[in-house]
């Protein structure tokens, strides 16, 4: 770990990513931005027009996918430049500015919707069935499936104003913890110096096998958290009051059914998810129970879950050496797939190393114009971070057959699916290794790693979506979110997904306000289901033979032009059904069995 977190300026070109596949320059965007109002305009010059004839309409589609598809390039280009570095008032100014042009955009179209879906739906299939419309279709029968919840022209118009300022508890929470809080935290010592606690290095002082310096960055990072928890409190209660808004606004039943509707994914899917983590939560104790005994601790403490439980194996890989695990991990997916994905992590795709003001942990943002792009934090000893590639590379590839396979207006796949492209490459990186594992030492590191990693994604996300289903049914039925409640939701929690071995510290709590996701609601879920139906994937590809992996392309080459349910039926799992996540659960299981015989 470096004593000095670099400025954006300081890090080398070959280390950021290369927007020039958006735009080749900061003037670029800017005419691309000029661009939008007059585009804007073509769409609006239809309005009370759309009904009168097919072709109205589809002259008017044409327009609308000309000018947001022009939005969608400039916001990604600006929103990147931003998520690299939140001092840049450059960056920052971009995207504010493409937030208010896209809000802008969605005011004056606001009237399209309403307008369209007033024309008789037998006349809108009869229309949108004739050839020139084939690009518009999917997008046509996606909308009629909102017809129930779309208001009136006047209503969206006024949502759709109302969507910038609605960001303003999502961003100002990101400014908190990113910039204003991350001077704040301090530092550690550790081995006689003095190291920087940051959101990013926070995860892996916790990894540190003294137990000391995990305590100290433990109570450390989350005193500071509790020192703003009613600012941090009301951020998310406004986060969480703006959903309900608009679930009363549209009608829906509650936030959950809002959150689900639009994807057709059954609330039994979320429910499910929850009452079968729960039967399968004395996997988990038993877990806890037995990293107590390896460790050799009296009481088993929050900061003592993510120290690597091996400690004599220290696996080191450069940013370099971790592109070729992916590669060969990856193999059973075919050359052309591999050369693709790591000619990308190479050249230009991803943004590599923590700088001073970049956002923390990972992420891939693709549009339709454009690489693919990767937001990392790597680091050379963290195994995780190999891992972090794949997940992250799993991301791209899919936005990459995605974009590749279907007209822009239906190419964006589901964020339900997109988790599980990702996770299905940790899957298979994950084999690899322990296949490939030089001693016995190395294969307990990889299985216990491999153990945290399905409990983070699993059992954990699924703690966090019971967390913001609950912090959601109490506004709706009336409750309002104080510091208090929230805290005591999650403690309860903790509680019972952790089990009697754990003890928590007096501010334990406090990491239920420093989850980014909980500002986008029912995100999390998605982790959980997303690697059961990675796993159930990942055997099925590399246990079978060309029709297996030439179902998972035609998942991945699906982009939105199916709902996720249905796309990974075509992948080969049924996820309105409990065995995958059974199975799922059934895993990590069987890895805690192995763990408790070899150690």
């Amino acid at each position: 770990m470096s004593t000095k977190i670099p400025n954006r300026s300081e890090v080398p070109e070959s280390d950021k990513w290369n927007l020039s596949s958006i735009y080749k320059s900061n003037n670029e965007w800017e005419s691309a931005l000029k661009e939008i109002p007059a585009l804007t305009e073509k769409v609006t010059a239809f309005k009370g027009k759309l009904g009168e004839n097919s072709k109205n309409l589809l002259e008017a589609l044409k327009a609308l996918e000309e000018v947001e598809l022009k939005m969608e390039t400039v916001y990604h280009f600006a929103s990147l430049q931003h998520e690299a570095d939140e001092n840049d008032t450059e960056a920052t100014d971009h995207d504010g500015r493409a937030m208010m042009a896209y809000t802008q955009m969605q005011s004056e179209l606001s009237f399209m919707d309403p307008e369209l879906l007033s024309i008789p739906e037998e006349t809108l299939r009869k229309w949108i069935s004739a050839p020139e419309f084939k690009d518009y279709k999917i997008y046509i029968e996606k909308l009629l499936h909102y017809n129930k919840y779309t208001l009136s022209e006047k209503e969206e118009r006024i949502l759709s104003l109302q969507m910038q300022p609605g960001q303003t508890p999502h961003n100002a929470f990101s400014v908190l913890e990113n910039v204003d809080l991350n001077k704040q935290f301090g530092t550690v010592s550790v081995n006689g110096e003095e190291k920087p606690l940051t959101q990013t290095t926070f995860s892996t002082l916790l990894k540190n096998q003294d137990r000391k310096v995990r305590e100290t960055t433990y109570k450390q990072f989350y005193k500071k958290f509790e020192d703003f928890q009613n600012i941090i409190s009301a951020l998310y209660a406004g986060s969480v009051n703006q959903d309900v808004f608009s679930v009363r606004a549209r009608g829906y039943d509650s936030s959950l059914q809002m959150a689900l509707y639009g994807n057709k994914v059954p609330l039994n899917v979320y429910h499910n998810l929850i009452d079968c983590v729960h039967k399968n939560l004395d996997s988990l104790h038993k877990y806890y129970s037995l990293r107590k005994k390896i460790l050799g601790v009296d009481e088993l403490r929050h900061y003592d879950v993510y120290v690597p439980l091996v400690k004599s194996v220290a696996m080191h890989h450069s940013y370099d050496e971790a592109v070729e695990i992916c590669r060969n991990a990856l193999a059973p997916l075919g050359k052309e797939y591999t050369d693709r994905l790591c000619d990308g992590l190479k050249n230009g795709w991803v943004d590599r190393y923590e700088n001073v003001g970049k956002r923390s942990g990972a992420f891939s943002s693709g549009s339709y114009i454009g690489d693919p792009y990767i937001l990392l934090n790597y680091d050379e000893n963290d195994i995780r971070d190999v891992f972090t590639m794949a997940h992250e590379g799993g991301h791209s590839m899919h936005s990459w057959y995605s974009v590749h396979n279907n007209p822009f207006m239906s190419y964006d796949y589901t964020i339900f699916e997109a988790e599980v492209a990702s996770t299905f490459n940790e899957e298979l990186v994950f084999e690899y290794l322990l296949k490939n594992a030089k001693s016995q030492d190395e294969k307990k590191y990889l299985l216990a790693m491999r153990a945290d990693d399905i409990l983070a994604t699993l059992y954990r996300q699924t703690m966090f979506a019971e967390f913001e289903l609950k912090a959601h049914e109490y506004v709706e039925n009336g409750t309002p979110l104080t510091p208090e409640l929230l805290r005591k939701i999650y403690r309860e929690l903790l509680e019972l997904y952790f089990g009697p071995e754990m003890h928590f510290e007096e501010n334990s709590d406090m990491e239920g306000l420093r989850i980014p996701h909980f500002y986008s609601a029912f995100y999390v879920y998605k982790y959980a289901t997303g690697i059961s139906a990675a796993l159930a994937l990942a055997k099925r590809v590399t246990s079978g033979g060309e029709k297996e992996r030439e179902d998972y392309f035609a998942f991945l080459k699906s982009g939105g032009s199916r709902y996720p349910i249905e796309s990974l039926k075509v992948a080969g799992v049924d996820m309105e059904k409990t065995e995958p996540v059974q199975a799922a659960c059934n895993t990590f299981k069987d890895i805690v069995d192995q763990l408790k015989k070899m150690f």
